[in-house]
């Protein structure tokens, strides 16, 4: 059993085809199931089970995909961090972030961290959650995941950096527009451009909704902030979003954005496998964006 052979497993249990996995490494299907067949023969346990349209792991298999994607992320980090060591101030940090996490939450961090780290390179990986993230990080050499901050996830380390209040995105020339703020029970039966159910801030959003009694109307789902306060500006809906940096200051702009501070705010920031062995240049990068976040947190476009 070799290293080789475990990458290999891994990669045909998350494809669920020998084929696929033999095009990727550009070698015979046979080759590929002369790894997996090793590794049965060492364990004396069969790990693949055949179906029409390709494979699926068995008990003992899914055991043992996760076993060898933890270790040998692991391996890959520890590596890495040592050619990076090699290197003096060089190397890549690899960040897992959601769709418009950069441009609300990393702009000004990363023109920062480029001119302090001439020789560094930044490497984002797009996730469409935080639970995605979470096993991004968890099965890859990923050194950083920006997620909404939620419940305790096993090997995961969480570090809140900002707090988002809530407001209420409208039309300018709409009713609400001119009001100092919005009470949660004025959103009864309001059409509200929604995320989908698998996005953590869109679910506790609806969790605080539920606590204090409010059932707002349906409205569209949309996958990211920015396309619900696109939709509030051509008037398709309100968008109840949180206060992103860098959205427009109060009396900017098509839209305005009312507070809602009844509402619990929503915390984002880090996730990491653990703090004690970051690299040097992903803890450094990380202290950028904290740092960036802080000097913003006055407000919605301060």
């Amino acid at each position: 059993m070799t290293l080789d052979d475990l990458r290999v497993f891994v990669a045909v249990c998350r494809a669920g085809s020998l084929s696929a996995v033999a095009r990727d490494l550009r070698c015979t299907q046979s080759a590929v199931s002369q790894h997996v067949k090793r590794l049965e023969h060492r364990t004396g346990i069969g790990l693949l089970e055949r179906r029409p349209r390709g494979v699926v792991p068995t008990a003992a298999g899914r055991i043992l995909c996760e076993a060898a994607a933890s270790g040998l992320a692991g391996l890959d980090l520890a590596l890495r961090r040592l050619g990076d060591l090699a290197n003096g101030e060089s190397g890549t940090v690899r960040i897992a972030t959601g769709g418009t996490t950069v441009r609300h939450f990393m702009a000004e961090a990363i023109v920062s961290f480029r001119r302090r780290y001439p020789r560094a390179s930044l490497e984002f990986q797009t996730e469409t959650s935080s639970r995605r993230c979470f096993d991004a990080l968890l099965s890859s050499d990923l050194d950083l995941a920006w997620i909404t901050i939620g419940a305790p996830v096993h090997g995961i380390e969480q570090r809140p950096v900002l707090d988002l209040p809530w407001v209420l995105a409208v039309r300018t020339g709409d009713p609400l527009a001119a009001r100092p703020r919005i009470d949660p029970a004025e959103l009864t039966g309001m059409p509200l451009v929604r995320l989908p159910a698998h996005s953590t801030s869109g679910a506790q959003l609806d969790t605080a909704l539920t606590g204090l009694g409010v059932r707002a109307g349906s409205g569209t789902s949309v996958a990211d902030w920015d396309t619900a306060l696109l939709l509030a500006e051509l008037g398709l809906g309100y968008a109840l979003v949180p206060a992103l940096p860098g959205l427009p200051a109060a009396g900017e702009g098509p839209l305005r954005l009312v507070p809602v501070p009844a509402l619990p705010p929503l915390a984002v920031g880090w996730a990491l496998r653990r703090g004690d062995a970051l690299p040097p240049l992903a803890r450094a990068f990380a202290g950028t964006v904290a740092e960036s976040c802080a000097s913003t947190a006055a407000g919605p476009g301060s």
